[in-house]
């Protein structure tokens, strides 16, 4: 008995190996073209549905899909409604691994050419260039799934030769409603335990087909690990915003109010399935292609239910997942290293582009409140300044931690265009960070202005209201564009403000020195002209972040 519990280990260990593999590789190959692809479902909720499907048909893992949506969610590139859709998607996409392993793994002498495919794989997983080696990763990952998949048949005895354990199950199995309970449940567990609803599906097809669990039975267990696969969702959303963790409540939901109305009509539902397979459903080498169907059915249905449904969901998950007014953390942290994110290419740089968008809007606000400080500072000027001052120290941090992540993430193996991706987003934090030190110089020449009782001639204070504007115009446009590549006609609209504010700076700077030669406040004019040198500094910082935007893909 213990030594049939460590085959089924290692088996379950080989199934699983491979699939982590093939996934890698699948995603290597694919991930750059993974944003591109997710950029298309901003059109409506059946695109978004169908991107979800391929998604998951292609890298054959509803959780790496997941996952994606909730970094995604995180980085702001989805919205939530969009997010139920592509979760939507996944579950179905989930069902083409089930095909195949149903079909290919149940219906042939699997061993015959998993062991080849891995042959094939070996050369072009030791080959230099990046390119072979992650499609050998994927041949080597695919064979080593059915090589796994092969030995799980193999360890799990025929359950004639079991009858005190086929005694025990049926115990379970004819308790009516009582045990459709109790194998969702064991469903669930499984599926959280394996940390894989492809790997739970497995075991389950292994079981009903070695006759340890009938159909019905086996089908209740499925219908367990749909709602069982949502916990990696909900691990990988624990420290992100709060609509990334709306996107995990969603996917958890939407499952469990699926196998919810299923349970009402599950007799009926089986019996269906019964009715509509062109196999003989009663015989148990049929019961992998039986289970199948069934989810299959069961997943396009739930979606075409609940499809309308999209904004109900929505709602119902921001009641749950209500957000909180975020206090300035003390010490920064990257949060999207340690959440079981998929750790590839196209992931890592989505990850720091997340933070670097949080960077940017902690450059807007810090602005903001300068401009708070320096026009209302019977009211702002107290908190506003230790409130800078704790902003500035944070994006010091930030950059610190993003650009050691950068570091890391070039040490890996790039595509070229992602090589340009990172060097691009280096720059980008350190130019946001030289804002953030302008906004502080700014707060601390209107702390001088207010302690030394300076005051400015009321034609600079309009000028000034003038300028800041423009610049605060320059910091809108690149936090609104981090998200994707600058166009071209984006970079001239950078080069036009970049010019307004030289042109902006230069009539000032005269218009100080002519008040200066007319017998005016020295100490106001030089505080004056100080600001005008760091708007012109923040236009010259924004401006560099155009022109790397724009040469990102």
């Amino acid at each position: 008995m213990i030594m049939m519990l460590f085959e089924l280990l290692g088996s379950l260990g080989i199934f699983l190996f491979g699939m982590r593999v093939m996934s890698d590789g699948i995603q290597k190959v694919a991930g750059d073209r993974m944003q591109k692809v997710l950029d298309l479902m901003t059109q409506n909720r059946f695109i978004a549905v169908f991107t979800g499907f391929f998604i998951t048909a292609l890298i054959q893992s509803s959780s790496a899909t997941t996952v994606m949506v909730v970094s995604f969610v995180n980085a702001g590139l989805l919205t939530l409604s969009q997010s139920i859709g592509v979760i939507m998607g996944a579950n179905i996409g989930t069902t083409v691994t089930t095909w195949i392993v149903s079909f290919v793994g149940f219906k042939f002498k699997i061993a015959a050419f998993a062991l080849p495919i891995i042959g094939v794989g070996l050369p072009f997983f030791l080959s230099k260039r990046r390119k072979k080696r992650d499609f050998g990763e994927i041949l080597v990952g695919f064979g080593l799934l059915f090589l796994g998949l092969a030995f799980l048949k193999e360890s799990v005895p025929d359950i004639k030769q079991n009858p005190e354990l086929l005694s025990f199950l049926q115990n379970y199995t004819n308790l009516g409603f009582l045990s459709f309970l109790i194998f969702v449940g064991v469903g669930s567990v499984l599926t959280i335990i394996v940390q894989s609803s492809s790997a739970a599906l497995a075991i389950t097809v292994t079981m009903a087909f070695k006759g340890w669990i009938d159909f019905p039975t086996a089908a209740a267990v499925v219908l367990g690990e749909n709602i069982g696969t949502t916990v990696t969702a909900y691990l990988a959303s624990i420290g992100t915003s709060v609509n990334a963790q709306r996107a995990a409540r969603a996917h958890f939901l939407f499952n469990f109010l699926g196998v919810f109305w299923m349970a009402f009509i599950f007799r009926y539902f089986i019996k269906f399935i019964y009715q509509i397979a062109p196999w003989d459903p009663l015989q148990q080498g049929n019961f992998p292609l039986n289970l199948s169907l069934f989810h299959s059915i069961f997943n396009i249905t739930n979606t075409l239910i609940f499809i309308g449904f999209i904004p109900v969901i929505a709602k119902i998950v921001e009641k749950m997942v209500k957000a909180k007014p975020g206090d300035i953390p003390v010490k920064y942290q990257l949060k999207y290293i340690s959440t079981g994110l998929q750790d590839t290419a196209t992931m890592n740089l989505l990850n720091a582009r997340n933070e670097i968008k949080k960077m940017a809007q902690i450059t807007e606000e810090m602005f903001n409140s300068f401009l708070d400080v320096f026009f209302h500072p019977k009211e702002k000027k107290g908190h506003s300044v230790e409130k800078i001052k704790q902003m500035e120290e944070l994006t010091d941090q930030m950059q610190e931690e993003i650009s050691k992540y950068l570091v890391k993430c070039s040490n890996e193996e790039l595509s070229e265009a992602n090589v340009k991706n990172v060097n691009a987003l280096m720059r980008i934090v350190n130019e946001l960070e030289n804002i953030a030190d302008s906004c502080f110089k700014l707060i601390i020449l209107t702390q001088r202005k207010y302690d030394k009782k300076i005051t400015l001639h009321e034609k600079a204070r309009e000028e000034v209201t003038d300028f800041s504007n423009l610049v605060l115009e320059f910091i809108k446009f690149y936090k609104a564009r981090l998200n994707k590549p600058l166009l071209d006609q984006d970079l001239n609209i950078a080069f036009r403000l970049e010019r307004k504010i030289n042109h902006s700076r230069d009539n000032l700077k005269r218009a100080a020195q002519r008040r200066l030669q007319s017998n005016g406040n020295v100490k106001s004019e030089l505080l004056y002209i100080d600001l005008l040198k760091n708007f012109e500094h923040i236009g010259d910082n924004a401006l560099n972040i155009a022109q790397a935007l724009n040469n990102m893909t």
